[in-house]
């Protein structure tokens, strides 16, 4: 008889629950993570349903590397359908495997091996950069307390200011300045390594068409989408990137509200980044950008523009094409921008 098994991952153990085809509870118990591929083999089990969290991914590539028809729940949805007054490890396993019987279950994309290795990259450069730009704040903050002002007309970051800073003899400064010269020579690692990446890829070359992308914001948009056609429409994939307004709707009366903000942070980020420098050009996206700009303000456009970007970036891929460089017969040109662009 076929089996159905939901799992309640931590970080050492899982407790598993095995439901028989008329939902009877035949198992209930704690194991180790490493000993559950072979508790879970003294069954024939037809599918295993467990919750997205940080520990899920290596339990995750186990057991499908083992034959298991695994799905991974995503942990919002799951409550939403499941919620109990009683929260425990046994009564999420219990839920869990209820919702994988009742084929129920809300699945969370797990990306492939290769995907997975690709996001990380990306992940860890925008990290590095993050980091990078906090040292910046504390150089230009142990400046502003010490009373020292940087020279004019100079940046602070470039050989020459880097030289000034240096010859301060200010040791939180130095200190400061020896770190994002690890963290300098980690990120021009990464870079090569992913301009090499995107030179290789059809998928980013399509989307380093589209004025405003670049190899890296291609790959990240690649990472993070994995494979297009598990969205039905652009639409779809700028709410799984929760660059889509929130709806409030009762009877008759519908309220839109701010962005969702739901789904991938990152690609959302990546998509406002490149609005700003893709505003740069006349194309129907940045026409777009002016008119909801004077109505509405700059920073409710520049969201708008994020969404059409990433439209844009569904066709792109979904059709296999290049972005198209003509609108209504003219040529995309390169304008002097209307605010400053921030580099990605």
């Amino acid at each position: 008889m076929s089996a159905y098994v939901g799992l309640d991952v931590h970080k050492e153990s899982t407790f598993a629950t095995v439901l028989s085809q008329d939902g009877r509870v035949v198992v209930q118990r704690r194991v180790a993570n490493e000993l559950l591929p072979s508790f879970l083999g003294d069954f024939n089990i037809e599918r295993i349903g467990l919750e997205a969290s940080t520990y899920v991914a290596p339990l995750y590539r186990d057991l499908v590397r083992r034959g298991f028809s695994v799905e991974v729940s995503h942990p919002k949805k799951t409550r939403y359908i499941a919620e109990a007054r009683i929260k425990s490890d046994r009564v999420d396993s219990r839920a869990i495997a209820e919702l994988v019987r009742l084929d129920a279950l809300p699945k969370s994309y797990m990306p492939p091996p290769e995907v997975a290795a690709l996001r990380e990259k990306v992940r860890r450069r925008a990290f590095l950069v993050r980091e990078r730009a906090k040292l910046m704040a504390k150089v230009r903050g142990v400046l502003a307390y010490e009373g020292v002002k940087p020279p004019e007309g100079s940046s602070l970051f470039t050989l020459k200011g880097l030289e000034w800073l240096r010859g301060l003899g200010l040791e939180p400064v130095d200190c400061y300045l020896r770190v994002m010269t690890v963290l300098n020579v980690e990120i021009r690692r990464l870079s090569l390594e992913l301009k090499h990446l995107a030179g290789e890829d059809e998928d980013v070359q399509l989307l380093m068409t589209i004025p405003g992308i670049g190899y890296y914001t291609a790959l990240l948009v690649k990472a993070e989408v994995g494979d297009v056609n598990r969205f039905k429409s652009g639409d779809h994939l700028c709410s799984y990137a929760g660059i889509v307004p929130s709806t409030y709707s009762s009877g008759s009366a519908a309220r839109h509200g701010g962005i969702t903000r739901e789904g991938s942070r990152w690609l959302r980020w990546a998509m406002v980044e490149a609005a700003m420098t893709h505003i740069k050009y006349d194309t129907s996206i940045t026409r777009s950008y002016h008119r909801v700009a004077e109505k509405r303000g700059k920073q409710v456009a520049i969201v708008a523009a994020a969404r059409r970007l990433l439209f844009a970036c569904y066709t792109v891929l979904k059709e296999k094409r290049p972005f198209r460089p003509f609108l209504h017969g003219q040529a995309f040109r390169f304008r002097e921008p209307r605010e400053s662009a921030v580099r990605l």
